[in-house]
């Protein structure tokens, strides 16, 4: 998740004593450990070319073909991963996706490994048992932290125009799927709101979201949509520290990402799991009651 805010970051940051290395055990079945797996992988690796090794060794082990994207933009240089997962060459696309860097502190593990390792799940799942009605291809982004330029790159260097884009960035902790949407009553988001309380979670939808990859589309007039899965009570003040404010109290979120206190202490596999679960029944209603049609 993009953070522009690091005067605010830094005080909160006093608020969050550093970590000692420890990994939370999931007491939830397999789906949560296997989540964890690929965070801890993908945290623990050294910059951003070793997380790429690590999402690319999960997706050897899920079968998925995957491929690197390397990319020029505003003067640096990046690589994407891309992979097709399951689905009719001819049908639309629904497109996942997630960033892969970190910035220089902490172990990027809630940003935005939780978000690499929800991708990961959700294709796992989808290519099992594919949409009826999408093909589904997923993405890892680079140099998000650097201004959303892996995603800018994908848009402006011709990748495949989605029917829909679906983003993830801090899908670590908390009881909330927090969706950014252009239409709160749409049908993805109403059935995000009936599969998170499905799941015993709640939903907060609507426009107003941080700065992430889903950006990258929808200036370019692509249909898109981002997760997140935080605390409820965090949104309204994470929402006032990017306007500038300052809340109350800071939330978690705010003390985590860009700080040294990004580590795989503050992950919650349990509430991601149930998270991914709510994510993956949503995109399966949605797709059954699409009438998209093939993107150009």
């Amino acid at each position: 998740m993009r953070q522009n805010l690091y005067v605010a970051v830094a005080a909160c940051a006093l608020a969050l004593p550093a970590c000692a290395r420890s990994v939370p055990e999931p007491t939830t079945p397999a789906a949560a450990r296997t989540w964890l797996a690929d965070v801890t992988a993908i945290a623990d690796a050294d910059a951003s070319t070793g997380r790429r090794a690590a999402i690319a060794t999960s997706l050897d082990t899920l079968g998925i073909a995957w491929r690197n994207s390397p990319f020029e933009i505003d003067g640096q240089s990046g690589t994407n991963i891309l992979a097709d997962v399951a689905g009719d060459k001819a049908a639309p696309l629904l497109l996942l996706g997630a960033h892969s860097d970190q910035v220089s502190k902490g172990e990027g593990a809630t940003d935005n490994a939780s978000g690499s390792a929800t991708v990961l799940a959700l294709a796992q799942r989808l290519k099992a048992k594919p949409l009826a009605n999408h093909r589904v291809a997923i993405a890892f982004w680079d140099l998000e932290e650097k201004g959303l330029l892996g995603s800018k790159a994908y848009v402006t260097e011709g990748g495949a125009k989605p029917a829909l884009y679906v983003n993830f960035d801090v899908f670590a902790w908390g009881d909330t799927v927090w969706m950014m949407t252009a239409d709160a009553n749409g049908g993805l988001a109403l059935a995000s709101r009936d599969a998170s309380a499905a799941n015993g979670l709640k939903l907060s939808a609507g426009e107003h979201y941080p700065p992430t990859d889903h950006l990258a589309f929808l200036k370019a007039g692509w249909p898109a949509v981002s997760y997140s899965m935080v605390g409820g009570d965090e949104i309204t003040a994470i929402l006032e520290a990017y306007d500038g404010k300052k809340p109350s109290a800071m939330p978690k979120v705010m003390q985590v990402i860009h700080t040294d206190g990004d580590t795989l202490a503050q992950i919650d596999a349990e509430a991601a799991a149930h998270g991914v679960d709510a994510v993956e029944a949503a995109l399966r209603r949605w797709d059954a009651e699409s009438t998209a049609q093939p993107s150009q």
